[in-house]
């Protein structure tokens, strides 16, 4: 899959992020692509995941996350998983190995103070010209809007959860 490859951002309070993203990693390994699938925050135990599995050969997927709400501080546990995560990430975007990187709420590990937006910006600096990069999450900062070549912004104008429904597996989780 030679090419230019971009910076792509899909960000918002709205539902879809993750969904997006996955269908991406469908669509490149589908067309023969290698795709390195790395999520922040998430455990690695989530339909996704499941759904990816067959897909092994070409998605490699990898989760850093307790797959608990970080509602307060961080744990040491959670600091060591997002360490651990972005040595990955650093890893596969300086390999050239993948036609397209996801960093799936990598934003979200930015808001809880996990990573910073200089080792976001080393990601991007680490990018191999032809890779396609993608980051999910809510509240991406301006600059890193501004260096993105492509954002979707999920806006979130009515949602079920606001009726009390709960994550349900298959759809959101």
């Amino acid at each position: 899959m030679p090419g230019q490859g971009y910076v792509q951002i899909y960000t918002g309070s709205g539902k879809g992020k993750t969904t997006a993203a996955v269908g991406l990693a469908v669509r490149c390994a589908g067309a023969g692509g290698k795709v390195f699938f790395c999520q922040f925050l998430k455990k690695g135990n989530s339909s996704e995941w499941t759904a990816l599995q067959p897909l092994k050969d070409r998605i490699r997927h990898r989760a850093f996350g307790t797959g608990k709400f970080i509602r307060s501080e961080p744990s040491a546990e959670d600091r060591q998983l997002a360490r651990t995560g972005m040595e990955e990430a650093q890893e596969a975007l300086a390999s050239g190995d993948y036609d397209l990187i996801v960093l799936d709420e990598l934003l979200g590990a930015l808001t809880k103070g996990l990573v910073t937006s200089e080792d976001i910006f080393e990601l991007l600096h680490l990018r191999q010209p032809r890779t396609e990069l993608v980051l999910t999450g809510r509240n991406a900062p301006a600059d890193l809007v501004e260096k993105a070549d492509l954002v979707t912004e999920m806006r979130e104008v009515k949602h079920y959860f606001q009726q009390g429904v709960a994550a349900r597996k298959g759809i959101e989780k």
